[in-house]
């Protein structure tokens, strides 16, 4: 029984690996373009992007979830409804329901992409001006002086709280369960209705534990790799 409980896990663990991969790729380089909308010196930008970011950061994660799941639905089950031969109208007809998995992916990208933002836009705006200064008076312009003195600098600084929602993320992609995304948690669920059994739920910590124990000896390394920049 063991080894079936464990191969079943397996089986939703690497569904919660792929989410959280899957996000990490949409969502690091998203947030470092949100935070420079967020920095941006046109105010209408910086307004909506910041509003933006503060809904999501205000809202639970799973309350996006379920927007992103079955809003297109409903949109599209409305567009259908009105008879018209309005172009957008037609457009939103086609809309279905959004396949579950990849409505889960999208709702984590956003949410991390958010709270990424505010960790770059804290990293770069740490960086005294001085140092920009210094790089123009040795010729050097702004996005050279960015990507040749700086950068290496804000990843020092950023990768603590980087880490910690990394390691959150790994945790909260058990809410796709939600929307009914077969991860780890919903497979170790399964065996209490159809087994009677509750210790394969209380096993799925384990999977858990491991996978933030390996990113943490990660980010760890990689904190005294960048050790020799200033903080």
């Amino acid at each position: 029984m063991f080894l079936t409980v464990t191969k079943a896990l397996l089986e939703g663990f690497g569904t919660t690996v792929e989410l959280f991969l899957l996000t990490l790729v949409f969502a690091l380089p998203l947030g470092l373009i949100v935070s420079f909308g967020s920095m941006s010196k046109i105010k209408p930008i910086k307004w909506l992007v910041r509003t933006f970011v503060w809904i999501i950061r205000g809202t639970p994660l799973m309350l996006q979830l379920i927007i992103v799941f079955y809003v297109p639905g409903f949109i599209g089950m409305w567009a259908r409804e009105q008879e018209t031969t309005n172009m957008f109208i037609q457009f939103l007809a086609s809309w279905k329901v959004m396949d579950r998995f990849v409505a889960a992916l999208v709702a984590f990208a956003i949410n991390y992409a958010c709270y990424f933002s505010e960790i770059y836009r804290g990293g770069i705006e740490s960086i005294s001006k001085g140092q920009y200064e210094a790089c123009s008076v040795l010729g050097m312009s702004k996005p050279q002086a960015f990507f040749h003195v700086v950068l290496l600098q804000v990843i020092k600084r950023i990768i603590p709280p980087m880490s910690n929602e990394i390691i959150t993320l790994v945790k909260d992609t058990s809410l796709a369960r939600m929307i009914s995304v077969y991860e780890v948690i919903w497979s170790g669920e399964a065996f209490i209705k159809s087994e009677g059994l509750l210790w394969p739920l209380f096993y799925t910590g384990a999977f858990f534990l491991v996978g933030c124990g390996i990113l943490t000896i990660i980010f760890n390394r990689i904190e005294k790799k960048l050790s020799y920049f200033s903080v």
